[in-house]
């Protein structure tokens, strides 16, 4: 994680686990003594985390990471299921230098289509393997070296036009919501056509594309890894009615949500 050093690798990890929960409106977890360097994928919902003494606020489409020896307690949405994913690595004695490494990192980033894959994976593996296997152990180091390599990468990219950020960073948290380019454009503070100016130099499409985009990702996400029903996931990605919803992944992938889901859950 520091170009100065060796990196986190395998023979470092003793072990690494994860896994997937749905928590019921107004869940908590906690308090609990971390042990471990984990990344938690928050997908819908909300979370409180209080972490020693400090609070911070998760929304929906983020990562957080969790960093060993400190306290952590987990408060979820009071009005809606939350559910979040998890990666968990345990490596043993961290030194100084590795403990300055992950202080460096943000506590919490959006989710990139990337991380998600290598959690997907990661929860493939774990059935008849255990957490110190090769292969757990492999993929936990895998996802905290994306985690500080994406962090990386955005500061470089520090070029990128900030209405382009922001408007991104609005577009993960709160897809659901029923989002115009001109809503959108107005919450940066930039006419419209500029801002799908900006997207097509930066992202290669436009606000609006990028958006049906992220709904249809994270949809494909919750069929495959939860039991909300089409309808429930139609409502909570920003579709407008289960038909449209429908439509919208069969041209996009092909399948409909029905298909999607089977095909995933015989996976699993």
């Amino acid at each position: 994680m520091h170009k100065e050093t060796e990196p986190l690798g395998i023979d470092r990890a003793s072990s690494a686990d994860c896994g997937t929960i749905v928590y019921s409106p107004g869940g908590q977890y906690g308090p609990r003594y971390q042990n471990d360097i984990q990344l938690v994928l928050l997908h819908t919902g909300h979370m409180n985390v209080t972490i020693d003494t400090a609070e911070h606020s998760v929304s929906p489409g983020h990562v957080i990471l969790l960093k060993p020896g400190h306290r952590e307690f987990f408060e979820f949405a009071s009005t809606q299921e939350t559910w979040h994913r998890w990666i968990a690595v345990h490596i043993p004695d961290l030194s100084e230098r590795e403990e300055e490494e992950l202080d460096q990192l943000p506590f919490c980033r959006p989710i990139s289509a990337e991380l998600n894959k290598l959690t997907d994976l990661m929860l493939d593996f774990k059935e008849g393997v255990t957490a110190e296997s090769g292969q757990m152990r492999h993929i936990g180091i895998a996802a905290l070296h994306l985690f500080a390599h994406e962090h990386t990468r955005e500061r470089r990219l520090h070029n990128v036009h900030p209405s382009v950020v922001l408007a991104k960073s609005m577009i993960h948290e709160r897809y659901a919501e029923d989002w115009t380019l001109n809503g959108l454009a107005a919450h940066v503070n930039v006419t419209p056509e500029h801002l799908i100016r900006l997207f097509r130099i930066h992202e290669n499409t436009t606000p609006i594309k990028y958006l049906w985009h992220y709904r249809v990702r994270q949809a494909i996400e919750m069929l495959a890894h939860t039991g909300f029903t089409i309808g429930e996931i139609s409502l909570r990605c920003g579709f407008k009615t289960a038909i449209h919803f429908s439509r919208c992944l069969k041209q996009r992938t092909g399948m409909s949500p029905s298909e999607i889901r089977k095909e995933a859950w015989q996976d699993q």
